[in-house]
């Protein structure tokens, strides 16, 4: 089974959450129509290095929201120990401060859904999907659990996704907003490069 997901409708799911604080029941991301959501996988609370990437997205929340993207991280614990993260001070290994969503997969059936999966350990990949206004997936980035991931990239492409639904141009390499950007032609490649 291919672990591609870019132009496919986002695998919907119910589940169990935290945010600000509280539990949510019935988690979904039909929770958020008409705005752009970022979904990362993590490998489990009270580890490494996965407070230090919660904190990060927590530290740019605001630039998030500014792009009109709601933030959601998943992971195979429960609520409760989601909870227990939240409320255990970041000089303790904790992610108190973390107000986005964070999805319990106790089951393991979002992971398995969303393809990070990693059967060996009954953990997710470090999976990252960013899913447009329509529910599409239009960006998926997955590494490997040493890893961790740059805030900075996740904007630079929801800039990029936002920027060619307004403008209808694609954005070359390394584009950052303001970058010049170029029609999806020939004329428009040789115009970038001229």
């Amino acid at each position: 089974m291919s672990s591609l997901l870019v132009g496919k409708k986002a695998p919907q799911f119910k589940a169990k959450a935290v945010a600000n604080g509280q539990f949510i029941d019935d988690f979904s991301l039909d929770m958020y129509t008409n705005k752009h959501v970022l979904l990362f996988f993590y490998p489990l609370d009270f580890t490494f290095v996965c407070p230090t990437e919660l904190h990060a997205f927590q530290d740019r929340l605001q630039d998030f929201h500014a792009r009109e993207t709601e933030v959601v991280g998943c992971s195979v614990d429960s609520h409760f120990t989601h909870l227990a993260w939240v409320n255990t001070p970041k000089n303790k290994g904790g992610i108190e401060g973390v107000t986005y969503p964070l999805v319990s997969d106790l089951n393991k059936s979002i992971a398995r859904d969303f393809h990070v999966l990693n059967e060996a350990e009954g953990i997710a990949f470090r999976g990252l999907y960013l899913i447009d206004k329509k529910g599409i997936i239009r960006h998926q980035l997955i590494n490997d659990l040493p890893i961790g991931r740059s805030v900075d990239e996740a904007l630079r492409v929801i800039d990029a996704l936002i920027f060619h639904e307004k403008h209808g141009d694609v954005c070359p390499a390394n584009w950052k907003s303001g970058d010049k950007s170029m029609q999806p032609t020939q004329e428009g490649l040789s115009t970038y490069f001229g």
